[in-house]
């Protein structure tokens, strides 16, 4: 039997981390560094080009390995062009060609809510629940299905593309082209913008929350509207997939209150008068996304 490691790549609107995981699963390097989204695509394609160079530089010369890598959109299946992307400077690019010409070797390219769905399954909060939604709330907003252990992509590739249901079609615009979908609502940037409308000056997610605990009006109306609808969407999720269990990820799964106040809405909005289903945070930490992309092959 070959040793074969692993490397996993987790390239998301924010942060890019790379992992990379020995044949026995032990972690033998892993790195956070910021993503350029602001440089184009040349800058994100060489950025985490070099970072899997660095962590493949801490294996032996002739150890195997294999390169998983999670974006924030899909691959088109028929043109193998980026889609869906709300890392827009992806969409339109051969990511997964031009990261094999780069690096001189295969690599697989999946959604990174399907990877942090994978991971969670198999070493995390899902363990042991069958049917699972993962859903990933950060800069932006995604979700995914694992069915008995295995992701469903769907023949679109979209199975569990969740951040783009339309829930207020006179809402915010979204960089898809339509208007008040989740990711819209309830991602980082969708807060941020939603509080950038109301009061004419920016600030960021983190802030927007500390304030409101503290007793700031303006703030506290932005969060109480986040859980808010927080609550319809999950509620309606629930109410069309029924799902055994469902596991927040992303930065914005460490807002406790997702887990009091959040969940007190979805079972106000979810079609069913005793609600069970668990709602749970991930135990791999935010960044699971990187465990699932180094586990795709």
């Amino acid at each position: 039997m070959i040793d074969t490691a692993a490397i996993g790549i987790d390239l998301g609107g924010t942060k890019t981390e790379v992992l990379l995981l020995a044949p026995d699963g032990a972690i033998l390097f892993r790195k956070r560094q910021a993503t350029p989204r602001n440089d184009g695509y040349e800058a994100m394609l060489h950025s985490v080009a070099d970072l899997t160079r660095e962590a493949a530089g801490a294996l032996r010369k002739d150890m195997r390995y294999t390169i998983g890598i999670g974006i924030p959109g899909s691959l088109d299946e028929r043109t193998g062009l980026v889609r869906n992307a709300n890392s827009t400077c992806l969409i339109g690019h051969p990511l997964k060609r031009d990261f094999e010409q780069l690096l001189g070797r295969p690599v697989t390219v999946r959604n990174d809510a399907d990877c942090f769905t994978l991971a969670e399954c198999r070493a995390g909060a899902g363990r042991g629940y069958g049917l699972v939604f993962g859903v990933i709330m950060g800069t932006g907003c995604g979700g995914g299905i694992c069915i008995d252990g295995v992701v469903r992509e769907g023949p679109h590739r979209i199975a569990g593309e969740w951040g783009h249901v339309c829930m207020a079609p006179h809402g915010a615009e979204c960089y898809c082209g339509n208007r008040g979908c989740i990711e819209t609502l309830i991602s980082g940037s969708g807060v941020e913008a939603s509080y950038l409308r109301s009061h004419g000056h920016p600030l960021g997610m983190a802030e927007i929350v500390s304030h409101a605990r503290s007793g700031d009006n303006g703030c506290r109306k932005i969060f109480d509207c986040f859980l808010d609808d927080f609550g319809r969407c999950l509620g309606g999720l629930i109410s069309i997939l029924d799902p055994d269990a469902i596991v927040l990820g992303g930065g914005l799964s460490n807002i406790d209150e997702l887990y009091t106040r959040g969940i007190d809405r979805v079972r106000r909005y979810a079609f069913h008068d005793d609600l069970r289903t668990p709602i749970l945070k991930n135990s791999l930490g935010d960044s699971a996304g990187v465990f699932g992309a180094a586990w795709l092959t």
